[in-house]
């Protein structure tokens, strides 16, 4: 075909994506290290590095080298970290009572953080699991959860934290009614400036399996269907989320984040507050194995799929790929 012969068009979209300057130029969805939240597990002791099978390239790690990577990817540009403690059996029970004690380790651990790294964020979790010896996120009683009867556990549970000197406490329990408990319990004490991030909507997923094993969490009997969202649910999301946000939450969060994409849009559009998602531990771990076989590029999936939850929606990403994520938007 002569040049005399070629059609013209008056559209060709291919002309916005002729050069990198030119797609660079007007890209719709962009992802900074302020976006970033790095989850961390932390183990008691001191110099202890132990790798996690089912998370490659992930840790569980004591105070001191939890404390060092957190500077590193504060560094980079992250803004904030999401602990999440290794409890010792000993220290387990039907009640989670070392959640609150003031000396234990996420409480330690919270002071350190904020003592090295003052303009560092820390998030913590609000949740029975890491210190039950059930491995359930509630009160276990007679096969049941109940809610009601965890609610003062996870206040008291928040408020320690907050005395420790967190920024953020995060219930991920998906306990009804505990966003306005905690928060009517951190206002007598004082923490009135002390934000909450809501689990809003968090599925009972298969892809939290690699999170059980670094936290030896997994439920000793029974599952967590009966206060995990059902995966095949989309408008119970947004109950869930205008739940939250007229208990007090600054913050609500969908989990997991890739096979959620749908849910994270809806609530993006919906809600009145900062969205949060959660790529969890199972998504690290499919591009992270995969890459290591051979099936893909590493950096390329992982930004492909981090620019994805973003661009539907979400206002900032926990990902384990935080800093590694950081080191190559900072080139």
């Amino acid at each position: 075909m002569t040049n005399a012969q070629q059609p013209s068009f008056l559209q060709r979209p291919r002309r916005n994506r002729k050069s990198a300057s030119v797609r660079d130029m007007v890209r719709e969805t962009r992802i900074s290290p302020q976006n970033l939240v790095l989850p961390l597990f932390v183990r008691d002791g001191t110099g202890q590095q132990e790798a996690i099978k089912s998370m490659p390239g992930v840790f569980r790690l004591s105070p001191d080298l939890l404390v060092r990577k957190a500077a590193t990817a504060h560094e980079l540009g992250v803004p904030a970290v999401a602990l999440f403690p290794v409890i010792a059996e000993d220290f387990k029970d039907q009640r989670a009572s070392e959640s609150a004690n003031p000396d234990g380790l996420l409480q330690r651990t919270v002071a350190q953080l904020k003592g090295r790294i003052p303009s560092l964020t820390v998030i913590t979790d609000v949740a029975m699991d890491p210190y039950s010896c059930d491995g359930h996120d509630g009160v276990y009683c007679n096969g049941q959860v109940d809610n009601d009867a965890t609610l003062p556990i996870l206040a008291e549970m928040a408020v320690s934290q907050a005395r420790a000197g967190a920024d953020i406490v995060a219930p991920s329990d998906m306990m009804d009614g505990r966003v306005g408990y905690i928060r009517r319990a951190l206002e007598q004490e004082g923490y009135s400036d002390i934000g909450i991030l809501a689990y809003s909507a968090k599925y009972a997923s298969a892809f939290y399996g690699p999170f059980r094993e670094a936290l030896d969490s997994a439920p000793r009997s029974g599952d967590k269907k009966t206060y995990q969202m059902d995966p095949a649910n989309s408008r119970e999301a947004q109950r869930e989320v205008a739940l939250d946000i007229a208990e007090g939450a600054d913050m609500v969060m969908v989990k997991p984040a890739l096979p959620y994409l749908d849910v994270i849009a809806a609530v993006r559009a919906a809600s009145t507050v900062p969205v949060a998602a959660y790529s969890v531990s199972g998504e690290y771990a499919m591009i992270r194995m995969a890459a290591q076989a051979g099936c893909l590029d590493e950096t390329a999936a992982m930004t492909e799929c981090l620019l994805a939850i973003k661009r539907a929606g979400a206002d900032c990403i926990l990902t384990y790929f935080a800093e590694e994520m950081a080191r190559v938007l900072n080139g």
